[in-house]
């Protein structure tokens, strides 16, 4: 080749080497343009080892991943981790979330962080737990707490079929708005008052199968003649069951739940548990984030409480309490199949 072909060449080669450097520019531009627009949900938990939260999280993920948006998550190191959410929320806030999904673990503290963060334009939708107020959020995915109490107590009521009741009551924590539901709500259907004699022991357990073992213990050195139990949740159901068996009243003591996660469910086919309510964390995440979506797209707010479903799950129906069996609850659980 002589020396005029071999310039030709080169800049030809200058002339291929600009023009692909411009299409990688227009490629990437592109790339975080589209980067730019896309709708940003973030979904703070209140811990993420507990199957009710990783199966949020997956419907969350399922949801994200259909609408096309980016999801950010976050959880508390425990139940109660106020701080977490905090900061989570900011770091939420910072990243350009125009939505934010919360189940709040103090439903008080949490709310200045949420005022914040509605000022600065995202929306705020609590899921599972209301905060206090409910309307500090922009809206509120749940399970109707009050009424999953209901049915637990209404089902105890029949079962006990007239006898004379000596109820311990294993709730969550003082102030938390999700406890005090379910609590009252068992009362209502159970026919009883806060401060009724038949009330012989109440003790928290924060959820947490190790306390609600030790309190049931605490109560039954209390009452030994306890004959129900309601308890805030499964793993403090299975708590309570381990305190009974050790006693030898696990037979002679009706334990009611609510939750319906899978091992709950398990519990209520091997009759450890008598009656569970069971709620459904995935619709809520579902339902929060195509709302978070439809904000970020039309503007357009959630707004007030969006019930998510709870079903009486129980092997031993009793007349004029509606409620399905085990095996539903199994088609419909959460947590290890």
């Amino acid at each position: 080749m002589n020396l005029h072909l071999h310039a030709v060449a080169r800049r030809l080669g200058v002339r291929h080497i600009a023009a692909l450097s411009v299409a990688v520019s227009a490629v990437w531009c592109a790339a975080s343009a589209q980067a730019a627009d896309q709708v940003v949900v973030g979904l703070i938990t209140k811990t993420d080892t507990n199957p009710f939260f990783v199966k949020m999280r997956q419907g969350a993920e399922a949801a994200a991943q259909k609408n096309g948006v980016k999801l950010l998550t976050a959880a508390g190191k425990f139940d109660g981790d106020n701080a977490n959410q905090v900061t989570a929320i900011e770091n939420m806030l910072t990243a350009g979330a125009k939505a934010i999904l919360i189940t709040p673990s103090d439903t008080k503290a949490i709310v200045p962080s949420i005022k914040k963060a509605r000022a600065a334009g995202a929306i705020v939708i609590a899921l599972d737990t209301p905060t206090e107020p409910q309307d500090a959020t922009d809206a509120l995915f749940a399970t109707d707490n009050f009424k999953a109490g209901v049915l637990i107590g209404e089902y105890a009521k029949a079962a006990m079929a007239g006898k004379p009741a000596k109820i311990a009551t294993l709730d969550l924590a003082p102030g938390i708005s999700v406890g005090v539901l379910r609590h009252n709500g068992f009362l209502k259907g159970f026919g009883v008052k806060e401060g009724d004699a038949s009330i012989v022991c109440s003790q928290d357990t924060r959820g947490d199968q190790a306390k609600g073992q030790t309190a049931m213990e605490n109560c039954l050195q209390k009452s030994p003649d306890i004959n129900l139990v309601y308890t805030i949740n499964e793993p403090a159901a299975a708590g309570a069951w381990r305190a009974l068996k050790a006693a030898g009243k696990e037979k002679s003591v009706m334990i009611v739940s609510v939750d319906g996660g899978c091992d709950g469910v398990r519990n209520v086919q091997a009759g450890a548990i008598a009656a569970t309510s069971q709620q459904y964390p995935l619709k809520m995440a579902e339902l929060g984030v195509n709302a978070g979506v439809e904000y970020a797209k039309t503007g357009k707010k959630p707004s007030g409480y969006h019930d998510t479903g709870v079903t009486l799950i129980t092997d031993k129906p009793m007349s004029g309490v509606d409620s399905k069996d085990s095996k539903f609850g199994l088609e419909n659980c959460w947590g290890n199949k």
